[in-house]
């Protein structure tokens, strides 16, 4: 048991999906794995354990943005023993070939600020997927009728983005969608040598202000569970 994780030493998985909204975590469980558990409620960031085709996997809430992802990410790996770690969530689409109910697959994750760059002062560090997690999700991801980008992303320190200049560089420089969370995830993981992916379903487009329908987002984010799941144990 941690500050933020209520479960008991055992209750986690190794490998562990993290959509930021917990209600996503509980829908998920409950589709995917078979005997979830609730295993940790504390300040309502639900997670599950339980079991995907014989292997044990855990479902855990990370909240919106960088720093929130930073403090369960840190418990899981430091304290649970996580050695996987897969973000499972929305994005924004921002190149024109990137559609809504896409999957992107994120091999890098390009930021302004995380809870780690006072760690870096000087330098740019450069966090980047794991490469077996990223081949096994593509893998995944090419086997469906779904359209897959595989490329760069921003991960935004804020939502409400009063800065169009800086959206407009991403998008120069092929940048495929805008996220909150996953540089500081690939930090973490390049810190204590764990794997990290970030599988993204478009549910938005900066460009052309499109957003998907809400009755058709659990198939699309139903689709990027199962990319995850199989890219873990692939």
């Amino acid at each position: 048991m941690t500050i933020h994780i209520g479960a008991q030493k055992g209750d986690i998985a190794e490998t562990v999906l993290m959509p930021g909204d917990p209600y996503r975590a509980k829908w998920a469980a409950e589709t995917f794995l078979q005997d979830a558990q609730l295993i940790n409620e504390v300040r309502g960031m639900l997670g599950y354990t339980g079991s995907w085709n014989g292997h044990k996997v855990t479902i855990q809430g990370s909240g919106m943005g960088m720093p929130s992802l930073s403090i369960y990410a840190n418990e899981l790996i430091r304290d649970f023993g996580a050695k996987t770690l897969i973000r499972i969530g929305s994005c924004g689409g921002m190149q024109p070939q990137v559609k809504l109910r896409d999957v992107i697959v994120a091999m890098t994750a390009t930021t302004l600020a995380s809870p780690s760059q006072s760690i870096f002062k000087e330098v740019n560090f450069a966090p980047s997927a794991d490469w077996s997690l990223l081949q096994a999700a593509v893998t995944a991801a090419q086997s469906r009728d779904i359209g897959t980008h595989v490329g760069g992303i921003y991960s935004s320190d804020t939502f409400y983005d009063e800065r169009p200049d800086l959206n407009e560089q991403m998008v120069r420089h092929g940048i495929l969608g805008v996220e909150m969370e996953a540089a500081e995830l690939y930090t973490l993981a390049a810190r204590y040598q764990c794997r990290a992916l970030a599988v993204l379903t478009v549910s938005d487009h900066l460009g052309t202000g499109e957003t998907l329908p809400s009755d058709q987002r659990e198939r699309s984010f139903g689709d990027m569970v199962e990319i995850a799941l199989e890219a873990a144990f692939a």
